[in-house]
């Protein structure tokens, strides 16, 4: 994939789907770039309505971004949404956690940073996917970036105004990577439908 040309005429599941996946893309960068934001002015109380419901927002716009990716090859795809069950089951263990708040549960318990992995390994493979398609270089650094702000998160490394700066550096990256990827034409999302196992 990466093709900038136009195969075939798109059908309008083509239309639907690109779409789709591209709202997803574009929801995970507001809710991450909003979650910097009240980190940042100290306004992200854990146990709060907004927090869960932001998180919420996350796990639901990577699923929309995963069950609607373009790939050629099936297996890949068959791997990412494995990988999103897999979030979908950290993300039932962090409200176990928490006794029902997402925030808590990483609040008092930094190590469940890590049972954020998985949704952050799908988020990446989305960014590093379209990088490797479109040379958007900073779909790869994400892909590196926040899985390692996770494992900091989760040791201890990072807190406070590091954690802030960590957080806000992911979401300007986002919001680069939706900037250049949420205009492309929906052709080049689909590529050569003949190519595709």
């Amino acid at each position: 994939m990466g093709e900038r040309q136009v195969f075939q005429p798109l059908t309008k599941e083509d239309k639907v789907t690109v779409v789709l996946y591209r709202i997803g893309i574009v929801l995970s960068t507001i809710i991450t770039a909003v979650l910097a934001i009240l980190f940042l002015i100290g306004s992200l109380n854990a146990g709060s309505p907004l927090p869960e419901v932001l998180g919420y927002g996350l796990q639901v716009s990577v699923g929309m971004s995963v069950f609607f990716i373009h790939l050629y090859l099936s297996t890949f795809k068959k791997y990412l949404k494995n990988l999103y069950y897999i979030s979908l089951a950290c993300l039932a263990a962090l409200v176990y956690l928490g006794k029902g708040s997402l925030s808590l549960a990483l609040v008092q318990t930094p190590v469940s940073a890590l049972l954020l992995l998985p949704l952050s390994g799908c988020l990446g493979f989305v960014t590093a996917k379209e990088a490797f398609c479109f040379k958007l270089l900073e779909g790869y650094v994400l892909a590196m970036v926040m899985p390692f702000y996770l494992l900091l998160l989760a040791t201890g490394s990072v807190a406070g105004r590091s954690a802030v700066s960590g957080l806000a550096v992911i979401a300007l990256l986002l919001v680069l990577f939706t900037l250049r990827k949420a205009f492309m034409p929906l052709a080049y999302d689909i590529g050569d439908k003949s190519a595709y196992r």
